[in-house]
């Protein structure tokens, strides 16, 4: 598996606590991770079984060389290690001791371990055995300045109210986690501040602040606020880490049943001299996924409530406020497509009103009280990403494999979904997939878009007097991520995106930077009382790597 970032989410400032906190494993909490450890070690048990009888069937029907060899079992018991066999001898092995020279008798070596050792007292280093030697410098008595190591750590750890923390779902060299960054606008400065280990590929990420509910906590315990992120991976299960504590090693709320989807290898299709047989879908359930979770959103107004989109063809809702209990799950689940669901999106303004994108080449919009009632578009190709506009209640933005981004209004879609249903306006934003979608929450009509062509686009959508959108592109630029697989904008800053891709690499955009775009949002940036002054280095600010941070040394002193 390539090294790479699959997807961004930004925490806004001031919601970061000042000084995370450290995992502390007290009882209650051991108790909860020796549960799911578990549960891990029955998966990792039920894998090997399945994966033993797959290939014990796939050898008995395999034909010529791929046939298992009848003799071997046979012949298991009488394999002998070579090793093994070499170390076998019969009677005793005699060394020969070479005895030694009266040349090395002066130097008395059989005598250099002895501690009886004569001191002349003389000599600079003869209170040498006088010294004391301190593993802590804590515990040194003549050490006067003291080395403040929780000062240090707290220093390294602090967040800044003037912080934005970024979330990248990170892969490399088969390890996948959370890097969790700091990035700080005035000093252009980006940097990793922890991370945390992810059990599967990870697919997508969704921010929210409301604390989840665990089964130690009483229900009528008033929901407080947090920061908290949910992700989404190749397994069926939901992650819910939360970001204000560090060196975590198990997730707070974990939404589905891992005891009833274990064993997620699949079993070989067969040896590859017959025919293999299409995949079947896995069994749906109504309480919890049973394949890759592949998008997420949080409801901001019911702040309690979880959407996601899985592969197994369903989107289902969650209550964070319920305790786990054994046999619960999901409250809802809504089987509107036919084929994987690729997104899903909760209207802010209409809070409880769905958008879904699927492979199956539709949109639907509906209403999760009365899923029937919704309406919906067929598209020319599969679905990447959606996104509602948060300017207008009815309007969404879907980009697609092909290369195209189309506008919808929600109201004018037909129930039937065999109905035309035509976009108000198409755009042909990328040379490949448009895998990258986001609509600025600052500026109205501002939209961006990355592509598999490596590009990350940024768009003006103006209305003319006649209602009709006018679309130009304000700047294109490469930001060195390889293909774009996430671009999304600040929630601080009215023109700041960051982008994420097949290099595993997060870069920071401040699209502001550019005279041109400047000039093309002025009449917008002045309504939303935004001032931006054009910067060094073009706006694009990046992790630096240790190597490239000792080049530059090397040329300043040179």
């Amino acid at each position: 598996m390539s090294n790479l970032i699959s997807c961004v989410s930004w925490v806004k400032r001031g919601i970061s606590a000042h000084q995370p906190s450290k995992y502390v494993l007290d009882e209650k909490e051991l108790e909860r991770v020796s549960t799911l450890a578990r549960i891990e070690l029955e998966d990792a048990r039920i894998e090997m079984e399945r994966a033993h009888n797959a290939a014990k069937s796939m050898g008995k029907g395999a034909e010529g060389a791929e046939a298992d060899d009848a003799d071997e079992d046979g012949d298991e018991d009488a394999w002998v290690d070579e090793e093994d066999a070499s170390m076998e001898v019969d009677g005793e092995v005699q060394v020969d001791v070479p005895e030694k020279g009266d040349d090395l008798a002066q130097y008395k070596l059989d005598e250099y371990d002895d501690d009886d050792v004569k001191e002349d007292g003389t000599g600079p280093f003869s209170n040498i055995k006088g010294l004391t030697f301190y593993r802590d410098n804590q515990d040194d008595p003549y050490i006067t300045l003291k080395d403040d190591v929780e000062d240090d750590e707290r220093l390294e750890l602090e967040i800044l109210p003037t912080d934005n923390l970024l979330v990248t779902a990170k892969t490399e060299d088969d390890v996948s986690q959370l890097e969790i960054y700091v990035y700080d606008e005035s000093q252009d400065n980006l940097y990793v501040h922890h991370d945390l280990m992810l059990p599967n590929f990870p697919l997508c990420l969704e921010w929210l602040d409301f604390p989840p509910t665990s089964s130690e906590m009483e229900a009528d315990t008033p929901p407080k606020f947090g920061n908290y992120i949910a992700v989404g991976t190749l397994d069926p299960e939901i992650e819910i880490w939360s970001l204000d504590v560090v060196e975590s090693m198990y997730p707070d709320m974990i939404l589905g049943r891992p005891d009833q989807t274990a064993a997620h290898v699949p079993v070989p299709a067969g040896t590859g001299k017959k025919k293999r047989k299409k995949t079947k879908h896995r069994p749906s359930s109504n309480a919890y996924h049973v394949d890759a979770v592949l998008g997420l959103s949080w409801n901001r107004s019911h702040r309690h409530m979880l959407a996601s989109a899985s592969a197994d063809r369903t989107v289902k809702l969650w209550d964070l406020s319920r305790p786990i209990v054994d046999g619960e799950g999901a409250i809802r689940s809504f089987g509107v497509h036919k084929d994987k669901v690729q997104a899903v999106q909760w209207n802010e303004k209409e809070p409880t009103v769905l958008l879904s994108g699927s492979y199956d080449r539709t949109v639907r919009v509906f209403d999760s009280r009365a899923p029937d009632t919704g309406v919906g578009a067929v598209l020319g190709a599969d679905v990447e990403a959606l996104r509602w506009d948060p300017w207008e209640t009815h309007a969404f933005y879907v980009s697609l494999e092909n290369g195209l981004v189309l506008n919808f209004d929600a109201r004018a879609l037909p129930t039937d979904i065999k109905s035309p249903s035509p976009a108000r306006f198409t755009l042909s934003a990328h040379d490949g997939a448009v895998s990258a979608l986001d609509v600025s929450p600052l500026l109205r009509g501002c939209i961006c878009t990355g592509g598999t062509d490596k590009l990350v686009k940024v768009w003006n959508v103006d209305q003319t007097a006649g209602g009709k959108p006018v679309v130009s592109m304000v700047a294109s630029r490469d930001m060195e991520v390889g293909k774009v697989f996430s671009a999304v904008f600040s929630p601080d800053d009215p023109l700041t995106i960051a982008a994420a891709g097949s290099r595993a690499k997060l870069q920071i955009w401040d699209v502001g930077a550019n005279s041109g775009a400047r000039r093309a949002f002025a009449s917008k940036l002045s309504e939303a009382g935004r001032v931006l002054k054009e910067k060094e280095g073009g706006g694009l600010v990046g992790l630096v790597d240790d190597d490239e941070a000792s080049e530059d040394e090397g040329d300043e002193d040179d």
